[in-house]
């Protein structure tokens, strides 16, 4: 078993209140990712999950029990790190066996659970080695290992491949899936990567100056965003936010305005947004009038940035390869997909 369970949890640094008041049931099994930009509380709210930092009010239970006190190896709570963590003058198999060595387990039981890790993670060849002989990729998995061999409830990743190259971070949430439907334990883990949190996560928790802003699956989120900042956090590129146009607007801007909502009633709409895949692209005359700004061709797709008089950000258009003839400059029609829009009220809030 591995439930977590938060009730109004509240954390404060002297009379700076980081953490709002954070309500969250993880489910026993679950990869849950918690989101967000720097100075969040994502982090803050881990460290409380596993004891390095105390709850300043609410209650905090693992399992049913209320561990707000429990000492972090009482927990069952085994936390990964960014930065390793890693001891120098050890083997690998030394670093892993550590805890089970402070723990008093005998060598034969402590051996025989480090040998079982090293198959799951694949580094069986590695356990001989010091850490100064290991690439970060494998580093990060002996840190991993290490957590695997107390056989803890619940596993807390804080951005445990934030230190790798893109490449390697690719492989490594690969390699964090096979793990988690292999030993389906719970796990919670922070990045301020919405890649990682959209590819990694059953749920997503989005954090944002200290409270959760939404909880759901990743598609989930994508499509049905609660607010403006949970759209424009997830997505890359970030989807297009278009302000309610004035009536003295250029008709491009009110023509674009008509396109993605309709010729419904938009009273209570403030802004509107739409993911760059929804906004096609043509030179045939037909559409919105606009320009390409710059154009970034990445292979299998290019990303057009575009101005349309009287809108005052530039809008990002996502398009398949093919393409790769358009330019700075150049002038373009825009045609958003019927019914993809999102429409926010005053406040950022999601409508309808």
């Amino acid at each position: 078993m591995g439930q977590v369970t938060l009730r109004d949890v509240r954390k404060s640094f002297g009379q700076t209140q980081v953490i709002q008041g954070v309500d969250l049931e993880v489910r026993d099994g679950e990869f849950l990712v918690f989101v967000g930009p720097s100075g969040c509380g994502k982090t803050t709210t881990l460290r409380m999950i596993a004891g390095l930092e105390p709850v300043s009010s609410g209650d905090l239970f693992i399992d049913g029990v209320r561990s707000n006190d429990l000492h972090p190896a009482q927990r069952g709570a085994a936390m990964v790190f960014q930065s390793y963590a890693l001891y120098p003058h050890m083997t690998v198999a030394e670093n892993m066996g550590f805890s089970l060595r402070m723990s008093g387990v005998p060598r034969q039981t402590r051996d025989e659970q480090v040998r079982k890790a090293a198959e799951i993670l694949r580094i069986e060849a590695l356990l001989s080695r010091f850490p100064k002989e290991l690439s970060g990729g494998q580093r990060q998995r002996v840190a991993i290992g290490r957590a695997i061999v107390r056989k803890p409830k619940v596993f807390l990743f804080d951005e445990p491949l934030s230190n790798l190259d893109a490449a390697l971070r690719v492989d490594m949430r690969v390699e964090l899936r096979r793990l988690h439907q292999e030993l389906g334990t719970t796990m919670i883990y922070v990045t301020h990567d919405q890649v990682e949190a959209m590819t990694l996560g059953d749920r997503i928790a989005v954090f944002n100056k200290g409270r959760i802003e939404q909880l759901g699956p990743p598609l989930e989120l994508y499509q049905r965003p609660a607010n403006e900042f949970v759209a424009a956090f997830l997505g890359a590129p970030k989807i297009n936010l278009v302000d309610r146009p004035g009536e003295d607007a250029p008709a491009s801007c009110r023509e674009l305005w008509q396109a993605l909502l309709g010729s419904g009633d938009t009273e209570n709409i403030q802004r509107a947004g739409l993911r760059p895949e929804h906004l096609s692209v043509a030179d045939d005359n037909k559409g919105i009038q606009a320009q390409i700004m710059f154009a970034e061709h990445l292979g299998d797709a290019s990303l057009l940035h575009l101005k349309v008089e009287g809108v005052k950000s530039l809008l990002n258009a996502k398009v398949s390869s093919g393409h790769e003839h358009w330019s700075s400059g150049q002038p373009v029609w825009l045609k958003p997909t019927a019914g993809c829009a999102l429409a926010f009220d005053r406040e950022g809030r999601l409508i309808g």
